[in-house]
């Protein structure tokens, strides 16, 4: 199982920016579509984004197009999520996940690492 683990979380101000981070601890990491989630206090978890394992595919939840950029560093077996413009509705916990395809992930249904909190201030 792929063992992955979240950074770069923090407290911005509306319109600010983060960049995420999410390690993973298995060389298998290149074979992996990989997608970003978020949950914010009292709602559900949603889909953020995801991207193939080549790079060369990438997804976004309506309210990330346009604001939000996934990337992944094979080499370094992490992936990243840039994250401009921010408002306080981004404010959630983050999480990343390892899947199939970028067409499975929007479903995804396994386990979640410790996540990394997003707050942003008005």
């Amino acid at each position: 199982q792929v063992q992955l683990v979240e950074s770069g979380g923090g407290l911005v101000q509306a319109g600010g920016s983060l960049r995420l981070s999410c390690a993973a601890s298995r060389r298998t990491f290149s074979g992996y579509a990989m997608g970003w989630f978020r949950q914010a206090p009292g709602k559900e978890r949603e889909f953020v984004a995801a991207i193939s394992w080549s790079g060369g595919t990438t997804s976004y939840a309506d309210s990330a197009k346009g604001r939000f950029t996934i990337s992944r560093d094979n080499a370094k077996n992490t992936v990243y999520l840039q994250m401009n413009s921010l408002n306080p509705e981004d404010t959630a916990v983050y999480y990343c996940a390892a899947d199939l395809s970028v067409a499975t992930m929007r479903s995804y249904q396994g386990s979640w690492g410790q996540g990394t909190q997003v707050t942003v201030s008005s």
